[in-house]
């Protein structure tokens, strides 16, 4: 009874309550660990740990790639993946890849509409979807594996034989329209930060041309400029056609029948006016002051913050140092003041420990890795009151000084295996002591770039770009002194 002293006297009857039948007869007193008398013993699944999903691939005569992991299931994903994205826009207005993402799954030279496509996929338990990011577009379908052949023929009607009607386009600019609008108003700027630091990072080039379409452009995309661009950056050499829970044998099969001697609707397709510009990182600083005190109204506002994002090139996907970074990226984790953690998914992340809990009024520190073929990002977001927007800054710039010094106090145990290379364990040495030196190096060279920022919001307190490039390269992380005569 020692334990249920403090405790109110509803507290100690509801556990009173708690061990009664509801005929009043009192509960026997047996432990959790020790099985009910009258019950059968239970039978659990096994798992030998002898299962692996192979990725196979082949190559078709026209280049096309296909892939493929058999995982035992009734449904499988397929999806076709084109190297094509924004950063390919160099030559071209930029917005195609957008338009593309808002156009995708729409009328094709076998389907009328995309209700036709939908009831199709409908009779295969199917959804269908597509993505665009900086370097990639994927159009993808998830159905029942028995329909492979309906979903392949599917995804290559939608990705080589679009109509691209007039209506279709129209539509589209009104749905690209409603999404900029959307973009700049949600409460959420997670995405238009993201904008801002990569236009920052990546000045003019590649991975920092816009990925949403620029409101000035949306009335000069047409079926003849996204047919010029298709013919360069839809062809065969530039996708592959993955799948997950198929026979890879099956595949290679629907990909020779539906993809091998296809011609395009735009013609025969030639990568000669490819863009192969390797990204160049030149950090600096992008700035939009804003209104942001009505983002959210009702019963629960969200109260007026200013929002930074503080980055600094890390690596390339394609570089040994990408799995060091991926590591670090969990480590540092964060999230909102009231979520469970970001990327590291815990509260024992570094940021949700060094600044969410130390910091009541910052509202979010959440870490972020963005990597590309030829480079890569690693930035903060923070938000909090703009009337502590300095010391926010400085809070966060101690963050990545701090990233070279203390990786050892926290333990790398909690981060998902995944990002472990073997390659990195060395004998009977743990994984985390050799990745832990090695976050320490990477870190190190990260910090010798030139920061990237974005700042969104009331930008009175916003320390000068100067001044947070030289908190980066001091000892501490602090920014410089100022002092005021008035205050």
């Amino acid at each position: 009874m020692s334990r249920l002293r403090g405790w109110s006297r509803a507290q100690r009857f509801g556990i009173a309550v708690c061990r009664q039948y509801s005929s009043g007869s009192a509960y026997p007193s047996v432990s959790l660990s020790t099985p009910l008398p009258g019950i059968p013993k239970p039978v659990f699944a096994s798992v030998d740990g002898q299962e692996k999903y192979e990725t196979k691939i082949t190559t078709l005569e026209n280049g096309l790639k296909v892939a493929s992991q058999n995982k035992f299931g009734q449904f499988c994903t397929v999806g076709i993946l084109v190297n094509s994205g924004s950063r390919h826009e160099a030559k071209y207005p930029s917005g195609i890849a957008h338009f593309l993402e808002k156009l995708s799954f729409s009328s094709t030279a076998q389907f009328e509409s995309k209700d036709e496509i939908l009831l199709t996929l409908e009779k295969h338990g199917g959804i269908c979807d597509c993505q665009t990011s900086r370097d990639t577009t994927m159009y993808a379908v998830s159905a029942e594996v028995k329909g492979l052949d309906t979903v392949v023929n599917l995804l290559s009607d939608a990705v080589l034989q679009p109509r691209l009607l007039d209506e279709e386009i129209e539509m589209t600019r009104m749905a690209v329209r409603f999404e900029l609008e959307d973009l700049n108003m949600r409460p959420d700027p997670e995405p238009l930060l993201t904008e801002m630091i990569h236009a920052a990072a990546y000045r003019g080039n590649t991975v920092g041309l816009p990925r949403f379409c620029p409101p000035e452009n949306v009335e000069k995309i047409d079926r003849k400029l996204l047919h010029k661009y298709l013919q360069s950056y839809y062809c065969p050499q530039r996708m592959v056609l993955a799948g997950v829970g198929v026979e890879h044998e099956q595949l290679v099969q629907c990909a020779r029948k539906y993809l091998l001697n296809v011609k395009p609707v735009w013609g025969a397709s030639t990568p000669a006016n490819v863009d192969k510009s390797v990204a160049q990182y030149t950090g600096g600083i992008v700035k939009m002051v804003k209104d942001m005190s009505d983002v959210s109204l009702g019963p629960t506002p969200i109260p007026e913050l200013t929002h930074i994002m503080i980055g600094l090139e890390s690596c390339s996907f394609l570089e040994d140092d990408f799995i060091p970074f991926a590591v670090l990226n969990m480590m540092m984790g964060g999230g909102g003041s009231f979520s469970a953690g970001g990327p590291g998914k815990g509260m024992f992340t570094r940021l949700y420990l060094n600044v969410l809990n130390r910091h009541h009024w910052m509202y979010n520190a959440t870490s972020y890795h963005h990597s590309y073929e030829d480079s890569g990002l690693l930035c903060i977001h923070a938000s909090a009151d703009p009337r502590q927007v300095r010391e926010m800054v400085e809070i966060i710039t101690r963050e990545f000084i701090q990233m070279t010094g203390t990786a050892g106090e926290v333990r790398l145990s909690f981060c998902p295996s995944f990002v472990i290379d073997p390659r990195l364990i060395s004998g009977v040495l743990r994984s985390e002591v050799v990745i832990v030196g090695d976050i320490k190096r990477v870190t190190t060279k990260m910090l010798r770039s030139k920061p990237a920022v974005a700042a969104l919001g009331d930008l009175t307190e916003l320390p000068s770009y100067e001044d947070i490039q030289a908190a980066l390269s001091s000892k501490d992380g602090r920014l410089p002194r100022i002092y005021r005569l008035f205050r």
